[in-house]
């Protein structure tokens, strides 16, 4: 009877070191003898102990790090780039069977990727255009992934470096710009005010009446100041005499 015992004893013990639990956003790549045999979808899920194993793949959004690069742009600028690639995968079998450690792969791709797009472009375009580079990237990783079974969502460039004698540069010809902005401003806030003043004289200048009410309109402003006092020198009649005798 002993034997029944130690035959169940290691059966139990067989049966429970087979026993795998994969998660929802798994997939596990089963191998029996090293032979690739199938995906097992997730759940609760039993392999013979020693014939069998599974290797799990994460199918969620993967995220990776593009680690700073030094990149000699086209106008032959030093700069340094870093920047993330999105991917996700889509065949756990391929992710698995296609390559050695895919998230290593996807990483050195995508580095290679942003050194030549950045040295293909001036400073001013990677600068001002991220956005296309990093679709531009994207495609070329997505191409060279894909029969690895994965797929590159985006890419981002995150941080460019500039030299310090650039950046210098860079902000002088910032500040000029705003000056001459200033001054653009400036010149036609005047033209605008100059325009205004020739428009009122001519008003004024054809009718009397107006004249009397600016005139009245510079006593009150005066006299709003009540330590101030106002002396004609002449009569305000006279005003009007001069206008007539010069016409």
């Amino acid at each position: 009877m002993s034997w029944i015992y130690v035959l169940l004893f290691f059966g139990i013990l067989i049966f429970f070191s087979g026993i795998r639990i994969i998660n929802q956003y798994e997939r596990g790549v089963k191998f029996r003898l090293g032979k690739f045999v199938g995906v097992l979808q997730p759940g609760f899920r039993w392999i013979i102990p020693i014939i069998e194993r599974i290797e799990k793949v994460d199918v969620r959004v993967i995220t990776v790090d593009i680690p700073s690069q030094e990149v000699m742009t086209k106008d032959n600028v030093p700069i340094k780039v870093n920047g993330v690639v999105f991917f996700k995968v889509l065949n756990a079998d391929k992710a698995v069977l296609e390559v050695e450690q895919y998230k290593y792969a996807v990483s050195q791709l995508s580095q290679s990727s942003l050194r030549d797009m950045c040295g293909k472009a001036e400073l001013d375009s990677v600068l001002a255009k991220r956005e296309e580079i990093g679709r531009k990237i994207k495609e070329i990783v997505d191409k060279e992934t894909d029969p690895w079974g994965i797929k590159v969502t985006d890419v981002k460039i995150k941080d460019i470096e500039l030299p310090e004698n650039m950046k210098r540069a860079m902000a002088h010809q910032a500040e000029a710009e705003r000056d001459r902005r200033a001054r653009v401003i400036l010149a036609e806030a005047e033209k605008q005010a100059a325009q205004a003043l020739v428009e009122a004289g001519k008003i004024i200048d054809k009718s009397p009446s107006s004249l009397k009410l600016r005139l009245y309109q510079t006593l009150s402003d005066i006299a709003s100041e009540k330590n101030s006092t106002i002396v004609f020198p002449f009569p305000e009649e006279m005003i009007e005499f001069f206008r007539k005798k010069k016409s």
